[in-house]
């Protein structure tokens, strides 16, 4: 199963530098179930990308993501979930725990990917991709749980907001709303 992501992952490794005229669409991944997906399925679509874990100080941002999925999926909105164990450990489960505890408390039904890393040399290559942007707010590596990436519908970053950014703010549901 794991084995196109690898394979992916191996070849990115290996390049001397990253592409940067590569698209958001090129990146495949692996659902929460295992099975192997890429962001293309989304094309068209404005996407909020971002990491999560269960353990957080922010976990009930789970929320507040799944109120804003409800209310702009119709108009076009994805949201992406990558959970993530690289910081303090707060995302230790399985993929089948994670899918498990965020239905159950949070009625998480917006897609959800396989875990992955976000930092470090093991850094999956679309994070990899997303903290190298230019964008209006910030560059560089994801610095906690729960960061977000706002794209347009065309593939492009156009925002980029911290963990302590609530996905119901002002800010975020703008931003959104803008390139609706």
């Amino acid at each position: 199963m794991k084995i196109l992501t690898m394979l992916f992952l191996a070849m990115i490794l290996q390049s001397p530098s990253f592409n940067h005229d590569d698209s958001i669409y090129d990146f495949p991944f692996e659902d929460i179930d295992g099975k192997e997906t890429s962001l293309s399925e989304y094309k068209g679509k404005v996407l909020l990308i971002l990491n999560v874990a269960s353990k957080c100080g922010y976990t009930p941002q789970y929320e507040g993501l799944q109120a804003i999925y409800e209310k702009y999926k119709d108009k076009g909105l994805v949201i992406v979930g990558f959970p993530a164990n690289n910081f303090k450990g707060q995302e230790p489960g399985t993929e089948e725990e994670i899918k498990e505890f965020c239905t159950l408390n949070y009625g998480v039904t917006f897609p959800l990917a396989s875990k992955v890393s976000v930092i470090g040399e093991d850094q999956a290559p679309l994070f990899e991709y997303l903290t190298s942007l230019s964008n209006p707010d910030f560059t560089g590596d994801i610095e906690w749980n729960f960061e977000k990436f706002l794209i347009d519908r065309e593939g492009n970053l156009q925002r980029r907001f911290r963990s302590a950014t609530k996905p119901e703010s002002k800010e975020l549901i703008s931003a959104i709303e803008k390139l609706l």
